[in-house]
């Protein structure tokens, strides 16, 4: 698929389709789970390991983790999990773990290369699913595609965040200069939108539960450019989990059960949205389960690889984010994935 159909919306299938081709995939992960039953079953045995598992609860997209706590998976895993919510940067949810306040945690890929490649002692172990970020265009302004960005502001809620980088990097492939076609222009995320009215920004580029509200209270305004569970990017991750290097040393077995136990929930996520929406409602109250349930439905759960698989992709993003300049010179893309990603299935 070329790189042109990224940001094409009226090239892309459906959502729904998507997640259709997906399902194999995901199939296919629940089944190479059987593999290390025997283990799992050894690792049973024993007493639950306790488990401190840092989230950001506002992050609907991390819903897989409430599921694995309410629906037992990490039980079934032998997992005694206890869920820190992280309100803080990830820089300094990598030092959290990286110094032993939590043993794993979750977030957005995007984010994580850059202070990983600072050297963090933390591995990226698994993920949970693909597509959080988009840009919408302001259909007055004359931006529906991104061949009309030149000359526009784009409005981000933080300078560095994934949809910006993300968005600048894919921009840039197309030959769109990001520091002088476009201005960046920072706002506090549910005020993008009065922003847009007062004529001050041309698109947005932010990601999910915020522009579905912001579209919802703008019915007919904006046109979806792109996101980053299309064209090139449809079947890669957005979200992984991570867990300190030493735990992962010297309790690989625990490791992998918050693996499988992310996998299932997951997996259980993409098959009953209404029910995991409904035990995600109590961490966003203010979201209408209904909400919720559309939300989680056009995500792509059934994207979680691990191993080898995953260690490509983060090798993809690491060769975007080293040509983009984000990643030093001279770190070697395929060197760092190899470096930063463990196999504890294996």
């Amino acid at each position: 698929m070329t790189q042109d159909l990224l940001l094409s919306e009226q090239e892309e299938q459906p959502s729904h389709v998507r997640r259709s081709l997906l399902r194999a995939g995901g199939a296919a992960a629940l089944a190479g789970l059987g593999g290390t039953l025997a283990a799992r079953q050894a690792w049973s045995a024993g007493p639950p390991q306790k488990v401190t598992f840092a989230w950001s609860q506002v992050a609907f997209c991390l819903s897989p983790v409430v599921v694995a706590q309410e629906k037992g998976f990490f039980e079934q895993n032998n997992l005694q999990v206890e869920l820190l919510n992280w309100g803080g940067s990830t820089d300094q949810l990598l030092e959290a773990l990286a110094t032993g306040k939590a043993d794993v945690g979750v977030g957005l890929i995007h984010r994580w290369l850059k202070p990983l490649e600072s050297g963090f002692d933390v591995k990226v172990i698994g993920s949970a699913h693909g597509g959080c970020l988009r840009m919408l265009g302001v259909k007055e302004a004359g931006v529906s595609d991104w061949k009309q960005l030149k000359g526009k502001t784009i409005g981000v809620s933080d300078i560095n965040s994934p949809a910006k980088n993300f968005f600048a990097i894919h921009l840039a492939k197309r030959g769109v200069n990001v520091e002088k076609d476009v201005e960046w222009r920072v706002y506090p995320a549910d005020l993008l939108d009065v922003a847009v009215k007062k004529g001050e920004i041309q698109a947005i580029a932010d990601g999910d539960p915020n522009l579905y509200l912001i579209e919802k209270r703008n019915r007919g305004v904006f046109a979806e450019i792109g996101n980053n569970a299309t064209g090139e990017y449809k079947d890669k991750i957005c979200c992984i989990t991570g867990a300190r290097g030493e735990f992962v040393r010297n309790n690989r077995p625990a490791a992998a059960a918050v693996v499988r136990s992310i996998i299932q929930a997951s997996e259980y996520v993409a098959e009953n949205p209404n029910e995991a929406a409904k035990l995600y409602a109590k961490y966003s109250p203010k979201i209408p389960v209904e909400d919720l349930r559309a939300l989680l439905t056009d995500l792509t759960y059934h994207n979680h690889p691990t191993g080898s698989v995953l260690r490509s992709e983060v090798e993809y993003f690491a060769r975007d984010f080293h040509t983009a300049g984000v990643l030093k010179k001279s770190t070697d893309p395929a060197r760092f994935a190899s470096h930063v990603t463990v196999d504890v299935l294996a």
